[in-house]
């Protein structure tokens, strides 16, 4: 992944936002829309490319293309920090390898520990019955 590439395959779109602002949300195309287009990507190898498209499958259109928006703050030009960095930790944390678990055999200790308390069960179990008086 080389994050220069993908900074300058970003596309940028400024739209009104919605929400709180009174006069000024009705004038300012404050909120920013982020598009990404994941399969024609120069700055992604194809197995990351395969990876981000199994995983974040469902934020992606019929095109391949990522939209991301932010219109959390009034500025213009805070809110494309916001989004672009929203990107890259969406982009990152997908492509991120998930540890295979090791199986591991129980220890000697506990497997004496699991039988004798099977025994203690059993044992407690059999006290239960009534006595057999023959």
């Amino acid at each position: 992944m080389n994050k220069e590439i993908l900074f300058k395959e970003l596309q940028f779109k400024a739209v009104r936002s919605s929400g709180a602002g009174g006069q000024h949300v009705n004038k300012v195309s404050s909120k920013v829309e982020l598009f990404f287009n994941v399969l024609l990507s120069e700055g992604l190898t194809d197995e990351e490319k395969i990876v981000l498209q199994k995983k974040i499958k469902n934020r992606l259109n019929k095109e391949g293309i990522l939209l991301l928006s932010s219109g959390e703050t009034r500025s213009q030009h805070r809110n494309k920090e916001l989004v672009i960095k929203r990107f890259f930790e969406l982009i990152t944390s997908s492509l991120i390898k998930k540890k295979i678990r090791k199986a591991s055999k129980p220890t000697k200790a506990s497997i004496k520990r699991k039988a004798e308390n099977k025994k203690r069960n059993a044992l407690k179990k059999v006290l239960r019955k009534k006595p057999n008086i023959d």
